[in-house]
């Protein structure tokens, strides 16, 4: 592709137009077509699959566009941001599936753009860029939750090799992943202080993960053990005891990716479809108050998708995300609880199917949908931490005396 900087940005869009049309699988276009939902993640099970989802993944990765914004030499496009701005709206335009859905670009790549040695860079990037590893997250665990601080799992140094022993909770698809970007404690000693970020293959002897069903019936989130789990020297990013500035990092690109959903063109975003168009439907529309409500909860999302797409760009122009992320993650988690309530209650008694007759798909996925959004408050950080990052970090509030 011919290189025109950001003085041409009409050219370059239509040679983008030009290169998806001819790159996109035929197949994908077919509503008839079944590929693998769990093919756009990637990762060691997809590596030879012939899926059109990963035909399309690998396509899209030889010329950098799963990362469009990252250096050409770990993988990426090396695209300014406007014309990663051009390749999004392109993306959007034609109505093309997401290449690849990762951790890894999401949380872990900026991260270790930032934090990793050019090793550990060059090992890892072009894998992320390419899909071939899924990573999961080791953050969160039974007695280290919303205090993340307090977490146990020991990690000691054992010479040639780190040795690790605890466990983790809620670690999203842990159980498909091939890798896990880990918190771990180095030193018992010291509260925050003590803290390291290391990699984990999740194929290493004595990882072990369990599914946890939710009440939606879903089980996307894994109890994951570490016992006698060696790990390699080279594996520890950054510092010793220096992984508490990676995590806070790591989570400001969690919670605005997690808000991105909501964003413009975000799958969160429109999953309720048009709130008052189901209340039509389903006869609930002559209720004022409902009315009023989804007409609110709808301004509440245009506000959000605004300061959304502005807080992005002021990231792409600056030092990577703020604490402003926190506001975001808050806001989008209630207006999209509470836009999930709406649509229940606008399915009056068709909003109690869990299975069975009498109650049409949509519907069912509608409840079960509603239940999910519970999670939206927890995870990427809990909604009360994220009100305290606020008040100390944007605010500038004292703590409590």
């Amino acid at each position: 592709m011919a290189d025109f900087g950001a003085t041409d940005l009409d050219a370059f869009a239509r040679e983008v137009r030009t290169e998806l049309e001819a790159m996109y699988p035929p197949e994908l276009r077919e509503p008839r077509v079944k590929t693998d939902p769990e093919a756009v993640w990637g990762g060691r099970a997809f590596v030879d699959s012939d899926d059109p989802q990963i035909v399309w993944m690998r396509r899209m990765a030889a010329k950098g566009w799963t990362t469009p914004t990252w250096p050409k030499e770990y993988g990426g496009g090396g695209m300014s941001a406007d014309e990663a701005r051009v390749l999004e709206r392109e993306l959007a335009r034609g109505g093309y599936r997401p290449p690849v859905l990762a951790f890894g670009i999401w949380m872990l790549g900026p991260v270790l753009l930032e934090y990793a040695d050019e090793a550990q860079k060059r090992t890892h990037l072009p894998r992320i860029v390419n899909g071939e590893i899924r990573w999961c997250q080791g953050y969160s665990e039974p007695g280290a939750g919303s205090d993340l601080a307090g977490l146990q799992t020991r990690c000691e140094d054992k010479g040639d090799h780190w040795l690790i022993n605890g466990s983790k909770i809620w670690t999203s698809y842990a159980d498909k992943a091939d890798w896990c970007f880990c918190l771990v404690r180095t030193d018992t000693s010291r509260k925050h202080e003590g803290i390291s970020f290391v990699l984990i293959d999740m194929a290493s002897p004595g990882v072990e993960t369990r599914p946890i069903e939710l009440i939606s019936g879903e089980s996307p989130f894994c109890e994951t053990f570490f016992t006698d789990v060696k790990v390699p020297k080279e594996n520890l990013v950054g510092r010793v005891n220096g992984g508490w500035e990676i995590a806070k990092r790591l989570l400001q690109y969690e919670r605005q990716n997690i808000s991105a959903g909501f964003g413009e063109g975000g799958s969160a975003g429109g999953a309720s479809g048009d709130l008052a168009e189901l209340a039509k439907r389903y006869g609930a529309a002559e209720d004022v108050d409902l009315r009023r409500r989804i007409t609110e909860n709808k301004m509440a999302f245009a506000a959000l998708r605004q300061t959304i797409a502005r807080s992005a760009a002021e990231s792409r122009a600056g030092n990577g995300p703020s604490a402003a992320t926190s506001i975001i993650k808050y806001a989008a988690a209630e207006f999209a609880k509470e836009r999930s309530e709406l649509m229940v209650e606008a399915l009056g008694h068709q909003g109690l199917g869990w299975e069975g007759p009498g109650f049409e798909t949509p519907e069912i996925l509608a409840v079960r949908g509603w239940l999910r959004t519970k999670a939206n408050s927890i995870e990427g950080g809990t909604s009360e931490v994220n009100l305290n990052v606020i008040a100390k970090r944007v605010l500038g509030l004292p703590d409590p005396k």
